[in-house]
């Protein structure tokens, strides 16, 4: 009895993968996208004519060995969720317009940190037997840019038995966890600070809040920066102290205001005081003038009275 030519079914598997690893080189393409947005992952097969019936389209994580692993997956034309990871239900979509142009890129909806992976897109074309025709691997990394950093300081510590200061700096809106670092400007020495308190927000994005004690100088120069790594951002506030001479002084804003407005009253006052003056200086020349005319001449003095008399 001769030996059957049928190669057994584990074995037609392990010939597939071999063939799947060997038929193409995939590409690699690194996106980054912020908490909460939708990231398109590319793929797109630039060859010979497709026809949607003859294709299968696979979607998978690359880089973690979970049970699940399947992000999305087109069979025939069709969308089938039989085998697809239930964290991607619902958030994954095709770009149905495009698939016959070989433009095979997937849309995630809603990212957050979990979906951080490098996923790889398979496509396979049936005709007289199943081969990979295009394959290629997209690393996904969240990120958001910091908020401008706000530095409080210096706060004088009155448990201290030295001459000791206090900043604080803070941050928000933020992805992934940041460094935080405080630098002394006069000779850009790293300086030691307590443990940094991050906190994680609804939004997946994150804040930090940092201090830092240092003994009080006559010429603090002092610098926190935030660093964002992947973005490769390195935002910073800065503190110098003003030295002030001894003979000088300077006023706020407000007490420059009060002091202006008292004068402009002062002088307001005075223009009406010197008025009064110069109205009674000159009702009593024309009272002397017309005390004269009557010494000589003879006239009406009820009437001279009336036309020359003043009234306040």
């Amino acid at each position: 009895m001769g030996r059957s030519n049928a190669v057994p079914g584990r074995y037609r598997f392990l010939l597939l993968l071999l063939h799947i690893l060997r038929a193409v080189t995939a590409l690699e393409e690194k996106i980054v996208s912020k908490p909460g947005d939708n990231a398109t992952l590319s793929c797109i097969y630039r060859g010979a004519e497709l026809h949607l019936q003859s294709l299968r389209v696979y979607w998978q994580i690359a880089d973690d060995q979970e049970e699940c692993s399947v992000v999305h997956a087109l069979i025939s034309g069709q969308d089938n969720e039989s085998e697809q990871c239930a964290h991607f239900k619902n958030r994954t979509q095709l770009f149905w317009d495009r698939l016959e142009e070989g433009n095979f890129s997937l849309l995630l909806l809603n990212v957050s940190h979990s979906d951080e992976h490098t996923y790889k897109c398979v496509v396979l074309q049936k005709k007289e037997y199943t081969k990979v025709i295009h394959q290629a691997n997209v690393v996904l990394s969240l990120a958001a840019s910091y908020s401008q950093p706000i530095l409080r300081g210096p706060m004088r510590n009155t448990n201290s038995t030295e001459e000791e200061v206090t900043f604080s700096c803070r941050s928000g809106n933020g992805y992934p966890k940041p460094n935080v670092y405080w630098v002394n400007k006069t000779d850009n020495s790293r300086l030691p600070s307590s443990e940094p308190k991050i906190t994680l927000h609804d939004d997946g994005t994150y804040s930090v809040f940092s201090t830092l004690k240092v003994k009080a100088s006559p010429n603090m120069q002092i610098e926190c920066s935030i660093e964002n790594k992947i973005l490769q951002e390195n935002l910073s506030a800065n503190y110098t102290q003003q030295k002030q001479s001894s003979d000088s002084s300077t006023e706020s804003p407000k007490s420059l205001g009060k002091k202006g407005r008292g004068a402009q009253a002062v002088g307001i006052i005075s223009i009406v005081i010197l008025m009064g003056v110069l109205v009674a200086l000159t009702c009593w020349l024309r009272r002397r003038r017309s005390s004269k005319l009557v010494s000589y001449t003879d006239v009406q003095s009820n009437e001279d009275e009336g036309r020359l008399s003043c009234k306040y």
